[in-house]
């Protein structure tokens, strides 16, 4: 498993390369080009100054999230092949940079849906929040208003280009089927996926978050059935799945880590997180511990350890802890436990395997330790007391 963190760019996160860089185990960013409209070829200068950046922390950008599909596509409507061949080309583009993997979804309007991005938490945090009766009551227009108006960063998946043209896109998807979506959708990963076999790369779709359909719009990526035909309509290793935990977990019906087991060698990407969900359909993020969220965290991290998992992995949505200011569900502080916690479970997996890969002295390759190292002050000073003698000159008190 090769841990990853997103990261929305300079100028637009709370988080900066350097503190991710300090989060133990986290090789590289997984990121996007959040100001490029979807649909649009994105520019090359703009992708080299995530690299630079990148590489200046000695983080790699391997992972992109997302690369978003027009509206178009999904619709099937003739316009759609200009939009697809942009999309080739930015594939192209980014295979030159390194990437390896592409997460996108295919979900209409709406990328992600909550109806809170703040619900106060009994332990003072606050966190995202699905009050499912809303959903089912509000006009989506005056949802879009409420989510736009409560942050300053950019929200992905609620593009400005598409939100305004909200009631025309509504009138659009109207009589569109799940059938019709798959048929689109097949169309798409033909024209596609070969580009992404020519150049290395491996597609991975993004769950609908919730895995059901909302206002009206038919969703595909919802369950383990779904996702077995969405694979099957391109059968090729570059057309993969970015298994979400926390999307999938929202409907407790869904068995993920028998998902882990079917799927395994179709999922070059993983987001790992935790929700509770509620009797009335609602729930909340919550910490990634397996005890504080309806999802089996620790069997999902136990089946990607049975069925050898290297892919990619990022925790997702944190709490917002500690009064940090940060984008709605994308803090720094809990998502940097939500790996300690996933490293911790995995690493107690691999020490009933056999030695640690690494932070054991001779495992994997690694040296002995000298037999002989110099001490430090504070220990040769103890010592020296002990045995009635001073300290050892020219070297100061230890302090705590």
């Amino acid at each position: 498993m090769k841990m990853v963190f997103r990261w929305f760019g300079a100028g637009n996160d709370t988080v900066s390369l350097e503190q991710i860089r300090q989060i133990p185990g986290v090789e590289g960013i997984v990121w996007a080009l959040h100001d490029v409209p979807a649909g649009e070829e994105w520019p090359m200068e703009k992708i080299l100054e995530v690299k630079r950046a990148a590489d200046a922390a000695g983080l790699h950008i391997k992972v992109v999230e997302s690369v978003n599909i027009h509206e178009d596509i999904k619709l099937g409507l003739p316009s759609r092949d200009r939009w697809i061949a942009n999309y080739k080309r930015t594939i192209e583009k980014l295979a030159q940079v390194g990437v390896e993997v592409i997460c996108y979804n295919y979900m209409p309007v709406f990328d992600w849906l909550r109806t809170d991005l703040g619900r106060l938490m009994d332990d003072g945090s606050t966190a995202l929040f699905y009050e499912a009766a809303r959903v089912r009551d509000i006009d989506p227009a005056e949802l879009v208003r409420e989510i736009e108006s409560d942050s300053t960063l950019t929200m992905p998946g609620w593009e400005p280009e598409r939100l305004k043209a909200l009631s025309s896109l509504f009138e659009a998807y109207r009589g569109v089927t799940e059938d019709d979506l798959f048929e689109h959708a097949k169309y798409f990963l033909d024209e596609i996926i070969p580009v992404a076999e020519q150049h290395g790369i491996r597609m991975a779709i993004h769950p609908d978050d919730p895995p059901w359909p909302i206002f009206g719009l038919p969703r595909i990526i919802t369950s383990q059935d779904n996702l077995r035909r969405f694979l099957a309509l391109h059968d090729s290793p570059a057309n993969g799945v970015t298994l979400c935990s926390g999307s999938l977990g929202a409907n407790p019906a869904n068995d993920i880590p028998a998902m882990v087991r079917e799927f395994a060698d179709r999922i070059p990407f993983c987001h790992i997180r935790n929700v509770r969900v509620y009797d009335n359909g609602d729930f909340i993020e919550t910490s990634h511990r397996t005890q504080d969220g309806t999802v089996d965290i620790a069997g999902i991290v136990q089946a990607y350890h049975d069925v050898g998992f290297t892919g990619y992995a990022r925790p997702d949505h944190g709490r917002h802890l500690w009064a940090e200011q940060v984008r709605p569900g994308y803090g720094l502080y809990d998502r940097a436990m939500g790996i300690m916690y996933l490293w911790g479970l995995w690493d107690a997996l691999e020490r009933q395997r056999g030695p640690l890969a690494r932070g054991l002295a001779g495992a994997a390759g690694h040296a002995e330790p000298p037999l002989r190292r110099e001490r430090p002050a504070a220990v040769a000073a103890s010592e020296a007391a002990a045995a009635g003698e001073a300290a050892p000159a020219g070297r100061e008190e230890a302090r705590p």
